[in-house]
């Protein structure tokens, strides 16, 4: 089977990172559904870019601002262990949740800070709303920074290559497969909602938490085999 090139394989797993890690149901999300029921789609789809830009900046920050740290061998290895354990707690955190009115992890201080900076900004464009809701969440950015390690760090799964390679090009075809992905479902989120004129009911939005959940899940008991089998390989 041809293997991927360096360039795809990055965009094709920023898309599904992005996609993915904006399922979860957060501020964005509720700004979106609330505002897209009551403005329309455009004003909706306009939070969920301003959303999307402010993402990919933080993606951008954490690729090329750490990265000179990920080709340590300890780092590397540092941080299979905890992308390990962070997968496997948040899938848990998700797919536990009873209620989309739970806080989430960080969720707390980013959201006061969030309160806080909204009162100095003002912001009163829906893309500005969308921005300034991501910028004010500093656990988005701690999650990428993670996330950055884990894809540099780990094959992609078939391939004997790393999910984004250590390249400028790579990272920036990731960064901008992040924001398709975040794009792609803020705009369907957008439309379902201003297509139904109403909120989504919660147990909607309760199974979308849960099915970010499985995902999450599934990459940690995978991240955690893999770990199994270098300890076996190497007779540790």
């Amino acid at each position: 089977m041809p293997e991927l090139s360096p360039i795809l394989l990055a965009i094709v797993t920023g898309f599904v990172a992005g996609l993915l890690l904006s399922m979860p149901v957060g501020p964005v999300n509720l700004t979106i559904i609330n505002e897209g029921a009551r403005r329309g789609f455009l004003w909706a789809m306009l939070i969920g870019l301003g959303a999307s830009a402010m993402e990919a900046i933080y993606c951008s920050i954490a690729f090329t601002g750490f990265s000179s740290l990920f080709g340590s061998r300890i780092v590397k290895t540092s941080m299979e262990v905890f992308s390990f354990a962070f997968f496997l707690f948040l899938g848990i955190k998700f797919l536990l949740a009873k209620s989309v009115t739970e806080p989430i992890p960080l969720g707390a201080a980013a959201e006061k800070f969030e309160a806080r900076l909204g009162e100095k900004l003002h912001p009163h464009s829906a893309f500005m709303i969308g921005f300034v809701r991501v910028f004010g969440n500093f656990g988005v950015l701690l999650f990428w920074i993670g996330l950055a390690a884990y894809l540099m760090s780990h094959q992609a799964y078939f391939t004997s290559q790393d999910f984004v390679a250590d390249t400028l090009a790579a990272k920036f075809s990731c960064v901008l497969g992040v924001s398709s992905g975040a794009n792609f479902w803020f705009c369907v989120l957008s439309y379902s909602v201003s297509r139904g004129q109403n909120r989504f009911p919660e147990r909607t939005l309760v199974r979308m938490q849960h099915f970010s959940g499985i995902c999450l899940l599934v990459i940690g008991i995978y991240d955690g085999i893999h770990i199994a089998l270098q300890l076996a390989k190497h007779k540790i």
